[in-house]
């Protein structure tokens, strides 16, 4: 099999181009007019860029973000609702898809669809790019034909998870860069202004306030132990991440995540955010239950809401409803146990979940925006202390022999 390049266009009249794998490039003329395009360029791919294909090391090839497996699932619901063959929508994804790595992954989905394996079970092979969650929709899809519906409800699920995700980042990354450079200027200042204003006092010989000794003093223990203070930063940083890969140490940290002041409030919002908006989207689907709360806890991100989804799940395995055992855990809000009650009850528990997530979902814009407002002011005023601080402790000395000069 050899690899071609084409430009071509469609039935339309739209410009396509991209690449086929074929024997010949009469084979690869055929399988362009079984996809609708017209070729009106198509060269066999040399030796060289085979190899370089095949040599192009793994950590060098670009990741699927989330924004590349919104646009495919958005495309490929419309593609499938339209009529077409779902080998066929797999071959025109893997032709435009703009991520090189992602192009490889649906040609080799394609090709085993093609061998007959289901949607599902081909998306396995990539479970860094198709998720649990994901590839367990597909297979509820499949197996009730409402795929498309499905990836449409995938897609809507997906835009709104990354943009929760990117708003708590987004919130904690001002408050934690502010602080990295706040501390970085402090030191700069310990280990090279302040000894040169040492050197000038020690030149006058005359006797230093007490709020200058201590900065010279500061300086000097840190001019001494720098290395130190940078390997226990560097050693805290790997032994807390180290920490958080065993079972105890997540569930240490994440519980102490929760207790923060302000902070906590934040991360829980959106845990049951989270949590509402994948569980709401998976009843929908035809997920069971058991299933997806076992995703629900899988995909929570906090140790904590993790093991609470599971025991809420060990609870339904046995007889009980939801709401219960969930209000149980002590994690989730009462008004959202209560409001899942009244979603059993009524048998719409889906849409109480969407309902829930869209509130939860308000409520954490809100939180991020007083975070913001919040944390602004006190990091400013904590640099202006520290650093304002320093300076004006290391200028008190001249300020005392100025006025004793002038009286």
């Amino acid at each position: 099999m050899a690899m071609y390049a084409y430009e071509g266009r469609t039935a339309g009249g739209e410009a396509r181009k991209g690449e086929i794998e074929a024997p010949d490039q009469d084979a690869a003329r055929k399988r362009l007019r079984a996809m609708q395009i017209q070729p009106t360029s198509l060269k066999a791919k040399g030796a060289l860029d085979m190899q370089i294909k095949v040599s192009t090391p793994g950590f060098l090839k670009p990741k699927v973000s989330t924004k590349d497996l919104v646009i495919f699932t958005r495309q490929f619901a419309t593609m499938i609702d339209s009529g077409l063959p779902l080998v066929q929508c797999l071959d025109i994804q893997s032709k435009q898809a703009p991520n090189k790595t992602f192009r490889e992954e649906l040609s080799v989905i394609k090709e085993q669809v093609e061998s007959g394996a289901t949607f599902a079970d081909a998306l396995k092979k990539y479970p860094n790019t198709f998720d649990d969650l994901y590839r367990n929709m597909v297979a509820a899809g499949e197996v009730g034909g409402i795929l498309d519906t499905i990836l449409s409800r995938l897609a809507a699920y997906l835009e709104k998870a990354d943009r929760l995700r990117r708003q708590i980042k987004g919130a904690m990354a001002y408050p934690i860069g502010v602080t990295v450079v706040a501390s970085a200027v402090t030191a700069l200042l310990l280990l090279k202004v302040v000894p040169t204003f040492e050197e000038m006092f020690a030149e006058m010989g005359s006797s230093l306030p007490a709020p200058t000794m201590f900065v010279i003093a500061l300086s000097k223990w840190l001019q001494a132990n720098f290395l130190y203070v940078v390997i226990g930063v560097i050693l805290s940083i790997v032994g807390l991440r180290q920490a958080y890969k065993t079972e105890k140490g997540r569930v240490i940290l994440d519980g102490f995540l929760l207790k923060l002041p302000v902070f906590g409030d934040l991360l829980r919002k959106t845990a049951v955010a989270r949590f509402t908006r994948t569980l709401g989207t998976m009843i929908a689907s035809g997920v069971p239950i058991l299933e997806a709360l076992d995703i629900c806890g899988r995909t929570a991100g906090n140790k904590i809401i993790e093991n609470a989804i599971g025991r809420v799940r060990d609870s339904i395995s046995e007889g009980r409803t939801i709401s219960e055992p969930l209000s149980e855990t002590g994690v989730f809000p009462e008004m959202v146990c209560q409001m899942i009650g009244v979603g059993e009850a009524t048998g719409a528990l889906d849409v109480m979940l969407g309902k829930i997530a869209d509130f939860y979902e308000e409520e954490v814009d809100q939180a991020v925006e007083a975070v913001t407002s919040l944390m602004e002011p006190m990091i400013m005023v904590t640099m202006g202390i520290v650093i304002g601080g320093l300076v004006i402790a290391m200028y008190m000395p001249i300020f005392t022999m100025a006025s004793s000069i002038s009286g």
